[in-house]
This record gives structure tokens, sequence and C-alpha cells, in this order.
């Protein structure tokens, strides 16, 4: 049995738990495959078709990328920037011609999504000239993965964002208030726009890098022990965010129907901001699903840092909790005394110990172990 190199492939094709088809060499471009024996693995590519690993080859047909900090900054970091603004000048313009500054909102998840599969997919296409089944083809499984999960966050929080904002017909209360400053447009780009550009860019490297840097990840992380363990662990953390997000927009949405008290029962009833919670959940599975592929560029931890702290000190809670007290110490003096209180019983964003007693913590727990079973079950169909 030859030996296999550490970047190509992990695991036999033959694992009992994960059988993998060889496949066929791919020309990238102008690349030409190399030729070999078939006998040893290539060093970064698994090009001879030998042994895979656990999820397929480590790395398909891709062209290098540098690995160094300035090659990462010129092959990432400034692209994905470049995409952000470009994205938050189309955003601002619409704004300011619509009068509603929440458009920046309708593009934090969309933004992020865009860039994603451009990463992934659109830069394979148009600077490999691959096709676009050609371009998915590169992509393992925990790749795919990964860009599945982002798109679910995203076009979720999308539509949520899109249809609360159409519903409502005006802009956010919090932005109402901002522009009583007549000189907020002029103000506002540089201000909310394009700092939320930068964010974006910091948050969404754990699902950019993979894609444009799979050299550097590779060398940065190698395959750790207990990996089918880890993988389990990412399902499961996206699972549960995701469900914790779902509920609580949609237990909302629900309690406004039906009443102007402030709503403290299902999932907001664990954490102040369940959907804050389990955003972070969702993020924070990333680079744990990059870890159990042996693909995790340390980088890539800045992104679920970067969402983390914006939720809690920049445009999450803190934002929000303090529009809140503001209109409600003016407007409604009993929700206002209601929130006061909420802000006794319960935290803002992580869980008390005594939320262990709470049935909606344990259902959110449930789903994250319902997703991980589907995951397994599906990636079983696909093999």
């Amino acid at each position: 049995m030859a030996e296999q190199d550490r970047y190509g492939s992990h695991l036999s094709p033959q694992h009992p738990t994960n059988p993998i088809p060889d496949q066929p060499s791919v020309n990238v471009g102008n690349i030409p495959s190399p030729k070999g024996s078939g006998a040893e693995q290539d060093r970064f590519g698994g090009w001879f078709g030998g042994k895979k690993d656990r999820f397929g080859s480590h790395f398909a047909a891709r062209p290098s990328n540098p690995v160094t900090a300035v090659g990462l900054l010129q092959s990432t970091v400034l692209p994905s920037f470049g995409l952000h603004s470009g994205l938050a000048v189309i955003a601002y313009g619409a704004s300011r011609a619509a009068d509603r500054a929440e458009g920046k909102d309708w593009l934090w998840p969309s933004g992020q999504v865009i860039n994603a599969w451009w990463s992934a997919i659109g830069t394979r296409v148009v600077n490999d000239g691959l096709s676009l089944s050609q371009a998915w083809s590169t992509i393992t499984y925990p790749e795919k993965l990964l860009l599945g999960g982002v798109s679910a966050w995203g076009i979720r929080l999308f539509y949520h964002i899109a249809s609360r904002s159409v519903a409502r017909g005006k802009d956010d209360a919090r932005y109402t208030a901002a522009k009583k400053d007549p000189g907020f447009w002029n103000k506002a780009f540089f201000s909310m726009f394009l700092p939320e550009a930068v964010v974006q860019t910091l948050i969404a490297l754990p699902f950019t890098l993979p894609f444009r840097a799979p050299v550097a990840n590779a060398q940065a992380s190698p395959l750790p022990p207990y990996a089918e363990l880890f993988h389990g662990l990412a399902v499961f953390l996206f699972s549960s965010g995701f469900a914790l997000e779902v509920l609580a927009d949609a237990q909302l949405d629900a309690h406004r129907e039906k009443s102007s008290d402030l709503n403290r029962e299902g999932v907001w009833s664990v954490v102040r901001h369940p959907n804050y919670l389990g955003d972070a959940y969702v993020h924070a599975s990333f680079p744990m699903l990059l870890y159990s592929a042996g693909i995790l560029h340390p980088l890539a931890l800045i992104g679920p840092v970067a969402n983390y702290a914006f939720l809690r000190f920049v445009g999450g809670d803190k934002e929000n909790e303090a529009s809140q007290a503001e209109r409600y110490q003016r407007e409604n003096p009993l929700k206002f005394q209601q929130l006061q209180e909420y802000r006794r019983e319960k935290n803002s964003f992580w869980p008390k110990l005594q939320e262990l007693g709470n049935p909606w913590h344990w259902a959110v727990l449930g789903a994250g172990a319902a997703g991980v079973a589907l995951e397994m079950g599906a990636r079983r169909l696909l093999k």
C-alpha cells in the first residue's frame, strides 16, 4: 500500500463507513493533470485517483494558492472586502432612494451567501473556465455541507427580514430615530454601510478561506483524531442554532398577532435574545466543520468571534434593547416595566444554569440531535 500524503487522502475508499469510488482526474483551465504511475499521491491534490479522504479527495483539481499572510490577504481578504463593499454601495444607493436605511439589514445575510457561492463556484467558472457542474465537482462533501449551511442560514434570515420589512411598510424604528439628523444620509455610508462590509468580510472567513486558499487551509490543519465526532458536533451545533433562530422568530411573530405585551414565552423564556444566540451557534459550527475535515485555517476562527462581538456589542442585543428601552419608556410604560423585569429574570445572551430545567432548552437540543441523525442518513444515501 502506497503511503498517503498529508494533504491528499487520509483514509481508504474501502473504509467500511464511507466507501468512496475512485474518480478520474480533471483538468482545470489549462492546467493538465500530472502524469504518474498511480502509486503515489500528488502532494496536494489526489490527482491519480488513489485513496481518498473520508469524504472524497481532500482537494479536487484546483489552482495553487499562496499560503503566506500576504498571499491570503490578496487571495481571500481583499477580494472578499471588495465584494462586500461593492454590495454595500448598491444597498446604500437603494436605501437612500427609498429613504429606508434597513436596506443594510437585507444585505447582511444575502451578501454573505453571495460571497460564499462566488468563492466556491463563481471564481472557478469565471477564472478557471469551468462549467457549473465541473466547478461543483471540485468541492468536497464537507465543503458542500458548509455551503449548504451558509445558504440555509442566509436565505431564511433574508426572507424573515424582507417579509417583516414589507409587512411593516416603513423603516425600522431604530433608523427612523437616527434619520432625524438632517445629515444622516450623507454620513450613513461611512458610518453604517461600509463598517458592516468590513464586519461581513471577517465573518465570512470560514466560508471563503476554504475555497480561495485550500492549500493554506490543509497545511494549517491536519485531519484530527475523532474527526467523525467533531463532524457530528458541528452538525449538532448548526442544527441547534438554526432551530433556535426559527423558533424565536416564529414565536415572536405569533405573539405579536395576539398581544402587545413583551414576549417571554417559548424560547424567549430561555434568554432575552434567543435569535442572536442561535445565530452565534450557527456561525460557530462552521470552523468546527472545517476542523473535522482537516481544512481549518486559524484565521477562520475570526469569523464566529467577529459575529459574536457584533451581535453582543454593536448591532445586536445592545442596539436592540437600547432602542426598545427608549421607545417603551416614551410610548408604553407598561411594556417598559416588563422589559425591566425581563432583564432581572433572564440573561441577555447566554442561558443561566437554571435554564437546564427549561423544556424549551431541551427542545432546541433535541432539534440539534435530529439534525445529526438526518445528516448521517443523507450522507449514507449519497455514498
